[in-house]
């Protein structure tokens, strides 16, 4: 596994004091860039400058809660690429699948240990900003044309806005066309097994990609799972 470079920039945000204190007192020993906000419209303000590889978001926060505030950030082409964790003492399975619709790429329910807290970030920024896999880097189906190398996709010429899971659901799908996955192998490809996040989080995000192109590129085999067809029938 790559080392994470010491000046990755991690941008930690939740109304209590306390927990931004133990956050910043264990990623400081890690050597990364730190910023802190108490709420959601003041990261906003801070990325637009500050640029974070990753964001821990809580979700209840005054002014602009954590699911809003993700949405948002997903919105500015600056923080394309930033990885969303979301922290947070909400532990009920809608809160955590509206998390991930908002573009939230993992989801940890407090109280924190941070030990398993800091191994989990170095998992993800070192799995988010390994080198690619040996494979194709531009992929053209039809109209869809998936660029892995820019992280970019676009179908019939319109550029796609795909958050970061999106895009790599349908560049692995397309990359195995004609193949049946199901929820659980998706998971792993995707998300990775030290990532804890439901099954249903799979149909969220086919469900958010059918939203972009048209539904024949992804085939739901009941009972089975996803494929990813060339065929537009």
């Amino acid at each position: 596994m790559s080392q994470v470079k010491q000046n990755t920039k991690i941008l930690l945000v939740d109304d209590d004091p306390d927990i931004l204190e133990l956050l910043e007192y264990n990623l400081a020993k890690e050597n990364y860039v730190l910023a802190k906000a108490a709420n959601g419209q003041q990261a906003l303000e801070i990325a637009k400058t500050f640029k974070p590889n990753l964001v821990i978001l809580d979700v209840m926060m005054p002014i602009l809660d954590g699911i809003e505030t993700a949405r948002q950030m997903k919105l500015m082409p600056e923080l394309k690429s930033t990885i969303i964790l979301f922290l947070t003492a909400r532990g009920e399975e809608y809160t955590e699948i509206a998390a991930f619709e908002a573009g939230g790429a993992d989801y940890v329910v407090k109280p924190i240990k941070p030990r398993a807290l800091v191994s989990r970030i170095k998992s993800m920024l070192n799995r988010e900003g390994g080198p690619a896999e040996n494979s194709q880097e531009i992929i053209q189906i039809g109209d869809l044309i998936i660029n892995r190398t820019q992280y970019s996709a676009s179908f019939q010429g319109r550029l796609l806005v795909l958050p970061k899971k999106e895009f790599e659901l349908l560049s692995f799908l397309a990359r195995n066309p004609n193949k049946v996955f199901n929820r659980d192998e998706l998971l792993e490809k995707v998300w990775g097994t030290d990532v804890y996040v439901v099954e249903r989080t799979v149909d969220v995000h086919i469900r958010k990609l059918r939203e972009k192109i048209p539904e024949y590129y992804i085939k739901t085999l009941k009972g089975v799972g996803y494929l990813f067809s060339i065929d537009p029938i």
